[in-house]
């Protein structure tokens, strides 16, 4: 699998070991690696875009691959390799998984795959992040529609679309939000909404959804619906801390994000924030995920516990 040492691919593997699966976990040379070290999974140290690291790590009839690996960055800067990485990385994983004869190919796509318009999403909602102007969201669509054109073409794929994605095991994602909470270094809140996932069960999900065999398949990942302030004000009780109420207006934050990206390039320094990164947060967005609740038995978790959970993780692990 790919991604092993990321948030969702932690928790897969985790789910995976305890399933009786043994893992190959791919990873960078770089890579964080003192979480991974914990679970019981043979490493192999490689990128997603190198075809011959992937031939060596990736054995002949493997029964399942998963891959988790994406480029999550929502700054402009780094476009270029950020479509190395989600697209290109996903051509050559297909191209190798069909070379080593896999019985299943699961892709972690994004809810994101659906654009940045405001509505509800299932499985059949139309792709409109093809045509997105933020990179992530357009490159995780590119690598969507690569998969199911394998699946078209015969390899056998499942492809998984959850939402927003909380729990054990976050350091960046949602856990910055948490950590700026717990901290008191809060800014504002940005006016969105949108479902949350619990990486434990989104992992289960994905296994699930591997096992049933058959027709290649798509299934979408939601959770508790909650706007950016109602995440806010759980995180502040759970913390301890005191949070503002109010959104911000979306042109303030678009503003800012603006300024910070014409400071980054003055200081040579990442931006607190883009208009890609405001974009993804003033969406709202609901899912029917009702699918896969039916037929994966996937299970919804109460915001409550996925922020003491992830606030737990991070605490525990001195990451705060």
């Amino acid at each position: 699998m790919t991604g092993a040492t990321g948030f969702l691919g932690l928790n897969l593997v985790e789910a995976l070991c305890s399933s009786g699966y043994e893992v190959i976990a791919l990873h960078r040379a770089t890579s964080d690696l003192r979480f991974l070290e914990r679970l019981e999974a043979r490493r192999a140290n490689g990128s997603i875009t190198d075809a011959a690291a992937l031939r060596n790590a990736m054995p002949e009839g493997v029964d399942l691959v998963f891959h988790a690996a994406a480029n999550t960055g929502v700054w402009a800067r780094n476009n270029d390799e950020q479509t190395r990485d989600n697209v290109d990385g996903t051509r050559t994983m297909l191209e190798v998984a069909r070379e080593k004869g896999v019985k299943r190919f699961v892709y972690t796509s994004s809810i994101t795959v659906y654009g940045l318009e405001d509505g509800t999403f299932d499985e059949d909602s139309p792709l409109l992040g093809l045509d997105s102007w933020v990179n992530y969201v357009r490159t995780k669509a590119l690598a969507d529609e690569l998969v199911r054109a394998a699946a078209a073409a015969g390899l056998p794929v499942v492809v998984m679309r959850p939402a927003h994605i909380m729990g054990r095991y976050d350091r960046s994602n949602w856990a910055t939000l948490v950590r700026l909470v717990a901290q008191g270094r809060l800014p504002g809140i940005p006016p969105g909404s949108g479902c949350f996932c619990h990486g434990r069960e989104v992992a289960r999900a994905h296994v699930r959804a591997a096992e049933r065999g058959g027709d290649s398949e798509t299934f979408v990942l939601g959770g508790p619906p909650a706007s950016f302030v109602e995440l806010v004000r759980v995180i502040g009780e759970v913390t301890g801390r005191k949070v503002p109420k109010r959104a911000l207006p979306e042109a303030v934050l678009r503003i800012a994000g603006q300024v910070y990206v014409a400071a980054s390039a003055l200081t040579g320094k990442a931006p607190r924030g883009t208009p890609e990164g405001v974009a993804l947060a003033c969406q709202n967005f609901r899912v029917d995920d009702s699918r896969a609740r039916g037929e994966l038995g996937y299970r919804h978790v109460p915001l409550h516990e996925m922020v003491r959970e992830s606030y737990a993780f991070l605490r525990d692990e001195g990451l705060l």
